[in-house]
């Protein structure tokens, strides 16, 4: 049943693709970047998508980055730790935004006090413990703490905003300003982003379909494309003349997330039967790409936070059913998974659906537009989901997801989860006994870490795909249009 679903796809691209090659199309002016998912707010203070803050990274910068192994590095400032609960930083000397104006600790100052004051921002509770920010000079800002935090710097990831813009309320959502190595050329029907060093212009041009998608880039309608695709399609890519395909491991978690709060998915016995009821490796090995592998919490286990111990949930349908009679659940036990429209999240949600019979639970799948399903989620307004957590570096993660304090708006705990023996781990920061808390408690189920992909044609050069699925090698892409004949 696992490639039943797309023999018939397969031949419909191949007759598509020749007709289209007897139509010569000449490549566009611009770099046409086909993504599955357009973004949704380019204000670093409320983005929370996956497409939104994959843009943001190239609009703005940040005080810190991060080094292969997910450590903090300097960004656009180095730090000291002048004791437990004082950090210093200094900018860079000549950071300056995209409308030529100069970026200052004021600026710094500027973005963490705005997001302080938000009530409706899920990363405004992160940075409750400031007491107080203090502009020591143009290019010196202190932070002093209410507690001390070993980790403060690894927290300063909001792209900074020019103060005097947020002073006038600016919508940085649909009209960011930053000062990332792109700018914004124009948002209408798609987004378009121009190049600060040398003008080149790139359109991220929304197209759901990943079979459109495919037939853009060979046909030349788009000059690249990144994640998304089935394996199927990728293999076919990876045979294609004119287009080169790379692949590489991937930390993108994906997940079920839960309502516990729900009937039935209160009691852990129900949420580990649906566990159970899932084959993991078998979905890794049919319908995902190369490099894919089964999670067993947000991060893998070379993060720095880790936790190799953690061995994933085997498929063992006959020891869910068990559990959720223990559970006193009359069987078929009815569930509804939303999900997105995405013909991948689709097929999945299907394969869930099949695997889980097995174990006596009934899936119904209702499949929403991006933005009414994103919304359900936000406000808790599920029993189960799907959804995958891109770019996390820092365990702070932990905190904003699972802690019973962080319930949305002010954090990312969808599910309603409310474990005082977690809170209490993730107050000390103890990541091994937080994770392991977790893994055997499971207010999500985790699932795989996506394997990476980027395919491009010939008019591409020096595009490397990032093991999050970050756009961050669009800054230094090489774009060389060249007519078909």
């Amino acid at each position: 049943m696992w490639t039943k679903t797309w023999r018939w796809l397969l031949p419909a691209i191949a007759l598509s693709l020749l007709l289209g090659a007897c139509q010569p199309a000449n490549q566009p002016a611009r770099l046409v970047f086909a993504v599955a998912q357009a973004p949704v707010n380019l204000d670093p203070r409320y983005a929370t998508d996956a497409a939104s803050e994959r843009i943001n990274r190239l609009i703005y910068q940040r005080l810190v980055e991060f080094d292969s192994t997910s450590q903090a590095v300097p960004g656009l400032a180095t730090w000291q730790m002048l004791d437990a609960q004082h950090y210093r930083f200094q900018l860079a000397s000549d950071t300056v935004f995209h409308d030529g104006q100069p970026l200052s600790a004021m600026d710094v100052k500027a973005s963490y006090d705005s997001l302080l004051q938000l009530t409706d921002s899920p990363h405004t509770a992160e940075f409750k413990h400031i007491r107080q920010m203090t502009v020591v000079d143009s290019k010196t800002i202190d932070f002093e703490l209410s507690r001390p935090d070993p980790h403060f710097a690894a927290r300063l990831i909001l792209g900074i905003l020019p103060a005097r813009l947020i002073a006038v309320g600016h919508d940085f959502g649909h009209a960011p300003v930053g000062s990332g190595p792109f700018k914004l050329d124009h948002w209408q029907s798609s987004l378009q982003l121009e190049r600060v060093r040398d003008g080149l212009k790139v359109r991220f041009e929304e197209v759901k379909d990943p079979n459109v998608r495919v037939l853009k880039l060979k046909r030349g309608e788009a000059d690249l494309i990144q994640g998304d695709l089935p394996p199927e399609l990728v293999k076919y890519l990876q045979k294609q003349p004119n287009i080169q395909v790379k692949t590489g491991v991937g930390a993108n978690y994906s997940y079920l997330g839960l309502n516990v709060q729900a009937d039935f998915l209160r009691d852990v016995r129900v949420r580990q039967a649906i566990a159970y009821a899932i084959d993991t490796q078998a979905i890794i090995d049919k319908v995902m790409v190369n490099h894919s592998r089964q999670a067993t919490a947000i991060f893998p286990p070379e993060h720095y936070a880790g936790n190799a111990r953690l061995q994933p949930y085997a498929y063992q349908p006959a020891l869910a059913k068990q559990l959720l009679q223990s559970a006193g659940v009359q069987l078929p036990l009815t569930l509804t998974y939303k999900t997105s429209t995405d013909p991948q999240r689709v097929r999945l949600a299907t394969i869930l659906q099949a695997q889980m019979q097995a174990a006596g639970i009934d899936l119904q799948i209702k499949s929403l537009d991006w933005g009414t399903f994103f919304a359900d989620v936000q406000k808790g307004n599920f029993q189960l989901y799907g959804l995958t957590w891109v770019g996390i570096k820092t365990p702070e993660i932990y905190s904003k997801v699972f802690s019973s304090g962080n319930v949305p708006p002010q954090g990312f705990n969808r599910g309603r989860y409310d474990d005082k023996l977690l809170d209490q781990l993730l107050e000390k920061q103890d990541w091994p006994a937080a994770t392991s808390r977790l893994h055997a408690q499971l207010p999500v189920i985790p699932l795989w870490y996506e394997g990476q992909f980027v395919a491009y044609r010939h008019t591409i050069e020096a595009y490397q795909p990032s093991s999050d699925g970050n756009l961050d090698g669009l800054a230094q892409v090489v774009f060389k249009p060249i007519e078909d004949h």
